[in-house]
C-alpha cells in the first residue's frame, strides 16, 4: 500500500503553483469581422452569442454567450469605377463574401471619391458589437484598394511572393487608412484604439489567383511603410492612435521579421500581433524572447479541429508561453471544424454547433477584460485573479488522458475552502456543464482532470498574501 501511494503522488507530478507575484493585464478576447461580418452582420442573435455572455438561442438550442470585448474591422479593397483608365481585376477565385468593399472608389474626386455607405453588413456588426460592450476597436488591412495595387488586384501580385503596392502609393495607402481612422468617430460612432496595416505579408499566400484580399510586403516594404503611417496619422490628428505590425502567419516568421525590421519602423510600432497557426511552443517562447517587454497580441487565431481541444492547447501556450495580453479568434462563424458555428458562409446558413464553441467558454467567461493573467509554471493551466471581485479563475486544459494536478494557493488568503466547477468534454457529453463543487485542502486543490477535457474553476473570496 505505501509502494502504490508512492506511485500516485509521482503520477500526479508536483504542485502547480499559482503566482501573483509575476503577473500582466488581461485585455480581452476577440473575433475578426471580415467575411463573416459580410454574412451575418445583420442578426442580433449572433451579437449576443459573440458579444455578451447572456444565454443565446441560435437554430432552437441554447449556447452560452462569449463576450468577447476586441472587434477587428476589416478596410476592405474591392470596389467599382474606372481609375486611370483602368478597372479592378478580381481573381475568379474568390468568392463574394470575400470581396469586402473598399470606401475610397475615386481619388480624383476628393472627398466625394469616398463612399461611407458602403461595407454596410460588417460595420453593422461591429456597431453591435459596440452596443453590447466592446471596447476594442482594430482597423486592419488585408489589402489596399485595388487601385493603389501594380496589377489593379487586390488578391496579390502575379508571383505571390511580389511586393504589390508599389512605393510612390505608399502616401494613398497611409491616407486610406488614417482617413478610415480619423473618420470613424464622426460617422459611426467608433473609435479605432490601434491600426494594423498588414496581414501575413510576407507569406506566399496573395497571388493574382487567390481566393481572398491580400498582398504581400516584404521586410524591407515593411520598413519602409510604417513611418509613412506613422506621419499620416499624425498628420489627420491620431497621435494617440498606436500602430501594429505585422500579424506574421507563424511565430517563426514574426520573430524573423521583427529582428530584420528597421529601427525606425521598431521605433513606431507600439504592439506586436502575431498569428497562431504554428502549433510550437519552442517557436512561441523563441518570439517572445526576441520582442523582450514589447507588448503583443495574438490577433488571428484558426484551426480545423471541431472539438476545440487544439484550440484550448494552442490558446493555453499563448497566455503562459507567449505572454500575450489579448486573444482573437479569426471567423467564429465558418465551415467544418473552423468555426464556433458550422456555417455555408455564401448562403449564410448556420449548420450546427461545434465543440469547440462550449471550450472557448470556459476561457472567455471566466478570464475577463482587467484581470491579471497569473504565472503557474504549467503551460496547460492558466490562472487569472480579479482584485476588485477577490476571485480566482483557473482553466486546465488536458487533450491527453485523464491526469491529476494540484494546485499550490498558498500565495492566496481564501475566504471560501469551496471552487466552483464547469466542464466541457469535446468527444463526451458535458458542454459547458457546471460541475459539483471541489473542496480545498489547506493551501492545495487537487484536481482530476478527464482525459480531452477542459475544466474551470472558480474561488470567490480570495486575497493576495502580502509579500514579507
Amino acid at each position: 500500500m505505501i509502494y502504490f501511494a508512492a506511485l500516485l503522488i509521482a503520477a500526479q507530478g508536483p504542485a502547480v503553483t499559482i503566482d501573483p507575484a509575476k503577473s500582466r493585464s488581461w485585455q480581452g478576447w476577440g473575433t475578426s469581422l471580415c467575411w463573416m461580418g459580410n454574412a451575418f452582420g445583420e442578426r442580433d442573435d449572433i451579437a449576443d452569442l459573440l458579444f455578451t455572455r447572456k444565454t443565446v438561442s441560435i437554430n432552437g438550442q441554447r449556447l452560452p454567450g462569449l463576450g468577447l470585448n476586441i472587434v477587428r474591422y476589416n478596410a476592405g479593397a474591392c470596389a467599382p469605377g474606372v481609375i486611370d483608365g483602368k478597372r479592378m481585376v478580381l481573381s475568379k477565385n474568390v468568392l463574394a463574401f470575400r470581396q469586402m468593399e473598399g470606401l475610397w472608389l475615386d481619388p480624383a474626386k476628393g472627398d466625394a471619391g469616398w463612399d461611407w455607405s458602403r461595407d454596410a453588413a460588417q460595420r453593422a456588426m461591429m456597431l453591435k458589437a459596440k452596443a453590447r460592450g466592446a471596447d476594442y476597436f482594430e482597423l486592419f488591412s488585408n489589402s489596399p484598394m485595388w487601385w493603389m495595387c501594380a496589377n489593379a488586384n487586390p488578391s496579390g501580385a502575379e508571383r505571390a511572393t511580389d511586393d504589390n503596392l508599389p512605393p510612390d502609393r505608399y502616401e494613398a495607402f497611409a491616407n486610406y487608412l488614417a482617413t478610415i481612422a480619423a473618420q470613424a468617430p464622426h460617422r459611426w460612432g467608433v473609435r479605432f484604439t490601434s491600426v494594423e496595416p498588414f496581414n501575413e505579408p510576407v507569406t506566399d499566400y496573395w497571388s493574382a489567383s487567390g481566393r481572398q484580399e491580400g498582398c504581400h510586403f516584404s521586410v524591407a516594404a515593411q520598413t519602409a511603410f510604417l513611418p509613412v503611417l506613422r506621419r499620416e496619422l499624425d498628420r489627420q490628428g491620431l497621435r494617440s492612435t498606436p500602430i501594429v505590425a505585422s500579424d506574421e502567419t507563424s511565430f517563426g516568421q514574426a520573430r524573423t521579421t521583427w529582428n530584420d525590421l528597421g529601427p525606425d519602423a521598431k521605433a513606431v510600432i507600439n504592439r506586436v500581433n502575431v498569428h497562431g497557426y504554428q502549433r510550437s511552443e519552442p517557436a512561441r517562447e523563441a518570439y517572445a524572447v526576441a520582442l523582450g517587454d514589447k507588448p503583443r497580441w495574438n490577433s488571428e487565431h484558426g484551426d480545423g479541429d471541431a472539438s476545440g481541444l487544439s484550440t484550448a492547447r494552442d490558446l493555453s501556450l499563448d497566455l503562459n508561453v507567449l505572454k500575450a495580453s489579448a486573444w482573437c479568434y479569426w471567423q467564429p462563424l465558418d465551415g467544418g471544424g473552423w468555426g464556433f458555428l458550422d456555417c455555408d458562409l455564401p448562403t449564410a446558413k448556420i449548420k450546427g454547433v461545434n465543440p469547440k464553441l462550449f471550450v472557448l467558454a470556459q476561457y472567455t467567461r471566466h478570464i475577463r477584460p482587467g484581470m491579471a493573467i497569473l504565472e503557474t509554471g504549467d503551460s496547460h493551466v492558466v490562472a487569472a485573479y480579479d482584485t476588485k471581485r477577490r476571485k480566482l479563475a483557473i482553466v486546465l486544459e488536458n487533450e491527453a488522458d485523464a491526469t491529476t494536478k494540484t494546485l499550490g494557493l498558498s500565495a492566496f488568503r481564501l475566504g471560501s475552502q469551496i471552487a466552483s466547477v464547469w466542464k466541457t468534454e469535446p468527444k463526451g457529453e458535458s458542454r459547458y456543464q457546471r460541475g459539483p463543487d471541489m473542496r480545498i485542502a489547506g493551501d492545495n486543490l487537487t484536481v482530476e482532470v478527464p482525459a480531452a477535457c477542459v475544466l474551470t474553476l472558480e474561488i470567490s473570496n480570495v486575497v493576495v498574501r502580502k509579500q514579507k
